[in-house]
């Protein structure tokens, strides 16, 4: 009776190579579905956040069609490289106010973005935070659910473009840092003011009802 071949060493190196490449093209495919499916529910929990900050910025109660009340900014403007839309919260024919979409690079951790209200008469109605990779504990008290902080701008205006007062207290300002961390808030008022300025600068357009307009230039 003839004994069974041992498979030769070549032989047992290319079935082994074979069998790592399957795997890694295995693996690349997960994590590529992955990345995908996982950007996607980031997206869209970062559209649903937007959604409901708006709401809490004017209510229902002022303009329960707010989220259909959309201007388009025409260029990027605001820290955006594309063009977004703004939100007008419209009142018997009036805008009320308007919510303007704003990135700041400036944060701690990189890209922060905000939604920031402002009445028609210049004041802030409301700033909330969407999107941010800021520091647990520290950086995240921007967000409403860790601290009141992001209220400390409602009601406030600003006296032009040199207004000292729109910086946190460390650099001579009225707004409180916090303790350890001081580069995140500082990037969210510079933000904040940036809006009012280009509030200032396209208020006609912002302020005409969105049926009336042909959108804003950066």
């Amino acid at each position: 009776m003839q004994e069974a071949q041992t498979p030769s060493m070549s032989e047992a190196i290319r079935k082994s190579g074979l069998g790592i490449a399957l795997f890694a093209v295995l693996a690349a495919a997960i994590i590529a579905v992955t990345q995908v499916n996982t950007k996607e529910q980031i997206a869209a929990n970062q559209a649903e956040a937007a959604a409901r900050a708006l709401f809490e910025i004017y209510p229902a109660t002022i303009d329960p069609d707010l989220y259909q009340h959309r201007i388009n900014l025409e260029s990027a403007a605001l820290g955006h490289e594309e063009a977004l839309d703004a939100f007008q919260a419209i009142v018997a024919g009036s805008v009320r106010g308007v919510i303007l979409p704003v990135r700041t690079g400036e944060g701690y951790s990189g890209d922060i973005d905000l939604l920031v209200g402002i009445n028609n008469d210049g004041s802030i109605a409301g700033v909330r935070v969407v999107s941010h990779r800021e520091t647990p504990g520290l950086g995240d008290n921007i967000e409403l659910s860790k601290s009141d902080w992001i209220l400390s701008f409602n009601g406030k205006r600003r006296d032009g473009a040199d207004d000292p007062r729109w910086a946190v207290k460390r650099d001579g300002g009225e707004f409180d840092q916090f303790t350890g961390a001081t580069i995140t808030p500082r990037a969210v008022v510079s933000a904040t003011a940036r809006a009012l300025n280009y509030f200032e600068a396209n208020r006609a357009v912002l302020l005409s009802p969105v049926t009336q307009t042909a959108g804003a230039e950066s």
